[in-house]
């Protein structure tokens, strides 16, 4: 028996669970110890209303540009608590590993989850683990839910967006999905060119500090990209609403990649990315705030919602005219998170 890869007798409960579990996967994930191992997680109470999220992981790549399955599971679920104007506080991970995966690449992503998680400010404190035949999945595949203080009474959400609000992005768009479509077709690209997985709830936090009941909605533009996005608030909210392409922030790099391959920037997944809606006469101080923080440099003005069709976008296009925009239609690049 090769020690070094996962087998079928490591999901079945047995001893080699408890050791996969006692010896690798617990001591790096929570460092919870034996006695605190039950078949839940005892949360203290928190003032205010609780979030609660949970989505799935099945990037290919696993190790991209940038990340790794494991940084990428956790900020995702921490995002999708901040963009609700949340204090992310626990995360549950559950894990589905495919018979004959490399100890040695679990081991790198626990510490990349822990590492993330770390960085956040959040706590890893229950999952499960499943192991499943050869062939009957693609290396690793990874959900985590997560559980966040909303501690304001602020109605931040995707109906919430109003006429005269002003778009703001923290950064450059389409980053994550090229990083990881260059990982998967090997391909030689710059190295500018590397995911923007990262978790953003210090920014919101210090929007929300800032600038309190101006800011209206806050959504992270993942898959299907700042236009599905844009379009789904749009329509929440019955509000017509308007970008302008110049102010659009892309990175060289990723631009002419997408030039090559006939992509749209505006349609490509992101994982560090917010959009936030904010009142016009707090759009300055909203944009100040953002470009002081580290993953705010590039931050920008993109749009403006106006009174129009409800659930309308538009494009001012580089050369002055006007493009509807819509969802992404199918899938440009599946398994993008």
């Amino acid at each position: 028996m090769n020690n070094d890869l996962i087998i079928l007798g490591h999901g079945s409960g047995g001893r080699l669970s408890h050791q996969l579990l006692d010896e690798l996967i617990i001591p790096i994930v929570s460092g919870i110890p034996a006695s605190g191992q039950n078949d839940a997680a005892l949360l203290e109470s928190v003032p205010g209303r609780l979030a609660y999220t949970t989505d799935s992981f099945v990037v290919d790549p696993i190790f991209f540009p940038g990340g790794t399955i494991g940084s990428l599971a956790v900020h995702g679920t921490v995002n999708d608590l901040a963009m609700m104007g949340a204090r992310p506080l626990w995360l549950s991970v559950g894990l589905i590993i495919e018979e004959g995966f490399s100890k040695a690449d679990l081991k790198t992503i626990l510490e990349d989850m822990r590492s993330a998680a770390d960085a956040a400010g959040v706590k890893i404190v229950t999952g499960d683990t499943k192991v499943v035949p050869r062939g009957k999945a693609d290396k690793i595949f990874i959900t985590t839910s997560g559980v966040g203080a909303v501690e304001h009474t602020l109605p931040i959400h995707g109906a919430n967006a109003q006429p005269g609000d002003v778009v703001i992005i923290n950064g450059t768009i389409g980053d994550h999905g090229i990083a990881v479509m260059a990982g998967r077709e090997g391909l030689e690209v710059s190295t500018e060119i590397k995911s923007d997985s990262a978790s953003l709830n210090g920014l919101t936090a210090a929007l929300l500090a800032e600038v309190g009941a101006a800011l209206h909605v806050l959504r992270d533009p993942t898959r299907g990209g700042v236009a599905t996005t844009i379009k789904e608030i749009a329509q929440q909210s019955a509000v017509s609403i308007t970008l302008r392409e110049a102010a659009l922030p892309v990175k060289p790099a990723v631009r002419g990649v997408c030039s090559i391959l006939g992509l749209d920037p505006l349609f490509v997944a992101n994982e560090g990315k917010l959009l936030a809606f904010v009142s016009a006469d707090a759009a300055e101080a909203a944009l100040a705030v953002i470009r002081k923080h580290p993953l705010g440099a590039s931050a920008a003005v993109i749009g403006s919602v106006d009174v129009g069709p409800a659930g309308r976008v538009q494009m001012e296009t580089v050369i002055g005219g006007m493009r509807s925009v819509d969802m992404l239609s199918g899938e440009q690049l599946p398994r993008i998170c």
